[in-house]
């Protein structure tokens, strides 16, 4: 074993095509690329200019690496920022994509608030980002960051509450407008199974958490070979459907 980052320790992605890069994150956006043929660490966190509005991080802050190309990566703070070049320089792609509630946005204390929570590149489609929030915002670009949509008002009449923390989203591997959302009202003492599914690029929505315990659901995934294979992660455990949320089961 090696150590391959420091603080908290929260993401790790390795790039499939040449192990030799490896990219960690601890608390509040603090990413490193990891050389691990030449054991050095290399700061590859974003930032932005002098006398620029600050960057809130969340305290768990995701870090992708895009499906099409390894070396472009993905994270988010109130906008979604993207490298070309394995982190050496970055480009925000996103205006501020949070509800951006100066009231709450730092709050008491180190915890930052209205900042991404989870971030998905379609494996079909490049280009197709979605983006979700710790305030309840769910985004989609079609156009790689061109033009955003707010999905979030039609995730609301599917039953997924407008203001819970966007737990994860999931692009599908197998159709660009597919995709799947888990919403945590764990911080409202609400422990309801929120999870929705679109099909027309977050236009509709429909819940298929039915069968779910009520639990806040950490983690949603769709199998990569099998579009009707899903698993969904909570603090008591792991569901599966294999009938794509219609019916769920626990894996024991």
């Amino acid at each position: 074993w090696i150590t391959v980052g420091t603080g908290d320790g929260m993401y790790n992605r390795v790039d499939p095509t040449d192990a030799r890069w490896l990219y960690n994150t601890s608390q509040f956006g603090d990413h490193r690329r990891v050389d691990q043929a030449q054991r050095t660490m290399t700061d590859i966190m974003p930032r932005r200019p002098a006398g620029q509005p600050a960057l809130r991080w969340n305290w768990n802050t995701p870090l992708v690496l895009s499906p099409h190309n390894p070396q472009i990566l993905y994270t988010g703070a109130q906008v979604l920022f993207r490298s070309l070049n394995r982190g050496d320089a970055w480009q925000e792609i996103s205006p501020d994509l949070t509800v951006n509630d100066e009231a709450k946005t730092f709050g008491r204390g180190n915890i930052q608030f209205g900042t991404m929570t989870t971030i998905s590149e379609s494996p079909v489609t490049p280009g197709v980002i979605w983006v979700g929030t710790d305030d309840g915002r769910v985004q989609v670009t079609k156009t790689h960051g061109a033009a955003w949509t707010d999905v979030t008002p039609a995730i609301e009449r599917a039953g997924g509450p407008r203001d819970r923390w966007v737990s994860r989203v999931v692009a599908s591997s197998h159709r660009a407008g597919t995709a799947y959302v888990a919403k945590s009202g764990y911080r409202h003492d609400d422990f309801a199974p929120y999870l929705c599914k679109t099909a027309d690029f977050g236009a509709t929505w429909t819940a298929i958490s039915k069968g779910l315990p009520d639990q806040p659901i950490n983690v949603v995934w769709q199998d990569r070979k099998n579009a009707a294979l899903l698993f969904v992660g909570n603090d008591k455990g792991v569901w599966v459907s294999v009938d794509d949320g219609e019916r769920w089961v626990r894996m024991k």
